[in-house]
């Protein structure tokens, strides 16, 4: 059956894409638009085609695909309400991806004369647009790792080049100090003076710049099918992602002062739980604040969507009626991958063996059974018992020394027999004193290891042992964590890659402190958050939705007994 205009404009309206329009261009744009249906594996399209159109997704979903150095990337996967094609559109070039049904779709199209049409009457459109096109042209080429498997950036963006320039002002005009070294030593200064100062002063305000640039270019506000993130990155000394799912945003506000009206540009404000994200300068931030809102709505309606159609299915269950087969919509994870066959398991002997040997000592990370655990990083095992480790070397050479230097001596022994037992004093005061050294170390060692991160299926816990000591334990079930947020500050934390992770649980926070690589320890914590919760609402879900299907199937059955007791009664 063909879509009304009438369902075609309600459609049209849910999309950010057409923010602005008045509700006579939604009918003319709604009535410009042919209807396609799709089957599951049929080709929209193919990379390197001639772009004959714009595409929106009625229902169904697609695979966009592109084939580089005989290999096949995967780009993204689009369901109802997403759009594609519109790349190529813009800048008047081939194809640049394959895109296939994978499921029975119907499609919208705009044929390329019509869209360009759009394109030229709708100045707004042109802004829309180039949010759209810059956020995918700029998420193909960043490729960020922590992104899930099933997870499409919708929106990401930079802060306004105008930022960049206020920060240059200074620099560029502190350049006028070199330039007078230079202009000096026309007249006075000599040039060995010149090149010491005014070269140096040039390359350190250079170099400063080269920084800065680097650094605007390290801030990222990204909007993907199932939460909002904040990047933010300073060069060698700080790295952060601050995040929260699309179910927890309560508004989305934009904030514009009158240097941002002039450029168009501003602040996006995304309230949550446990507080706000900014997206500080973004270009066009009406538009992204639309974006945003579009996004998150879709996140309620699908989780609407799946209840009704959930209790759809209990009612059919308990009526005896076949299931639907089920489908993946917004912002739903794609099913686990099967695990691999495990590993033969270690004998007791040998298990005991590795338990004696310390096989996890030192490892900053392993896996026990279902749980992940961490280490701080073993830089700061270093910093924290440095005095101990330069004693113990520095014990046992002097000691090594001694010995080798008793060696060449004719007339002395580290142990003499003659006239009784006796030690060589230096060997022996370098010996006790490495002793004790050598278990400060080992103390360290230990307080070190004691101190776990562990991630489980169902609670997160944070454990400080000392050794022959206390034992402090914190811990938070995953389902009550509000949001996440990792730092990684200094030289040392940038190069050697470990951080902070914190975690919001209620109006408290727990600490996973220096741990390696805190982006992977972020995603862990997140993605068993996001199954515990998940799990966990839908036992409970699925407990109410059980007992208001039966009423409902109990009516049902009812009914037709209702019906003919009334028949009969009228006999």
């Amino acid at each position: 059956m063909p879509i009304d205009t009438a369902a075609r404009v309600a459609f049209l309206k849910k999309i950010h894409l057409f923010y602005g329009l008045k509700d006579d261009e939604f009918a003319v744009l709604a009535e410009e638009m042919t209807e396609r249906a799709v089957a599951k594996g049929e080709v929209v399209f193919e990379q390197d085609s001639k772009a004959d159109g714009f595409y929106l997704i009625y229902g169904g979903s697609v695979r966009i695909v592109r084939k580089q150095d005989r290999k096949e990337i995967q780009l993204a996967l689009l369901v109802k309400n997403d759009y594609f094609g519109e790349m190529a559109l813009v800048a008047n070039r081939r194809r640049s991806a394959t895109v296939t049904a994978l499921a029975d779709s119907t499609l919208l199209v705009l044929s390329r004369v019509d869209f360009e049409k759009l394109y030229k009457r709708a100045s707004h459109i042109k802004n829309n647009l180039e949010i759209a096109v810059r956020s995918r042209q700029l998420a193909r080429r960043l490729k960020f790792k922590w992104l899930r498997s099933d997870e499409v950036i919708y929106f990401l963006a930079r802060k306004h080049p105008i930022i960049l320039w206020q920060k240059l002002a200074l620099p560029v005009l502190s350049l006028i100090v070199p330039l007078g070294f230079f202009y000096a030593w026309f007249f006075m200064i000599h040039f060995l003076i010149v090149v010491l100062a005014g070269g140096m002063s040039l390359t350190a305000i250079v170099l400063y710049m080269v920084w800065l640039a680097i650094d605007w270019g390290n801030d990222y506000y990204i909007v993907t099918n199932q939460r909002v993130v904040w990047l933010e990155k300073v060069v060698g000394i700080y790295d952060s992602r601050q995040e929260s799912p699309l179910g927890t945003i309560l508004s989305v506000g934009v904030e514009v002062d009158q240097l941002g009206k002039i450029m168009d540009y501003g602040h996006v404000i995304v309230r949550t739980f446990v507080g706000k994200i900014p997206f500080n300068h973004v270009h066009y931030p009406n538009h992204a604040a639309k974006m945003i809102e579009e996004y998150w709505n879709r996140t309620k309606e699908h989780a609407q969507g799946m209840e009704k159609e959930a209790m759809k299915n209990a009612i059919r269950k308990r009526l005896g009626l076949p299931l639907p087969a089920q489908g993946r919509g917004f912002g739903e994870p794609a099913p686990a991958p099967k695990k691999e066959a495990a590993p033969p398991k270690p004998t007791a002997g040998m298990s005991a063996i590795l338990k004696f040997l310390g096989a996890n000592t030192l490892k900053l990370r392993y896996e026990s059974g279902d749980s992940v655990i961490y280490r701080k990083h073993w830089v700061v095992l270093v910093i924290d018992s440095w005095v101990s480790v330069a004693g113990t070397l520095g014990t046992a050479l002097l000691f090594m020394a001694r010995l080798i230097q008793l060696a060449f001596l004719p007339n002395e022994d580290f142990i003499s027999f003659q006239n009784g037992i006796t030690i060589d004093a230096w060997a022996m005061a370098f010996l006790i004193a490495f002793v004790p050294l050598a278990g400060w170390f080992a103390y360290e060692v230990a307080d070190w290891s004691n101190d776990k991160f562990e991630v489980t299926t169902d609670q997160i816990i944070d454990i400080d042992r000392k050794p022959f000591g206390t034992e402090s334990r914190s811990a938070a079930p995953l389902e009550n964590i509000l949001g996440t947020f990792y730092e990684r500050k200094g030289v040392l934390g940038n190069v050697f890659n470990f951080g902070t992770v914190y975690i919001t649980v209620g109006g408290n926070k727990l600490a996973f402190e220096d741990v390696i690589d805190p982006a992977t320890v972020q995603s862990d914590i997140d993605r068993r958050r996001m199954e515990r919760t998940a799990k966990k609402n839908e036992g409970a879900v699925a407990a109410e939705r059980d007992r208001m299907a039966e009423w409902l199937a109990t009516y049902h059955r009812s009914a037709q007994d209702f019906k003919d007791e009334e028949k009969r009664n009228q006999k």
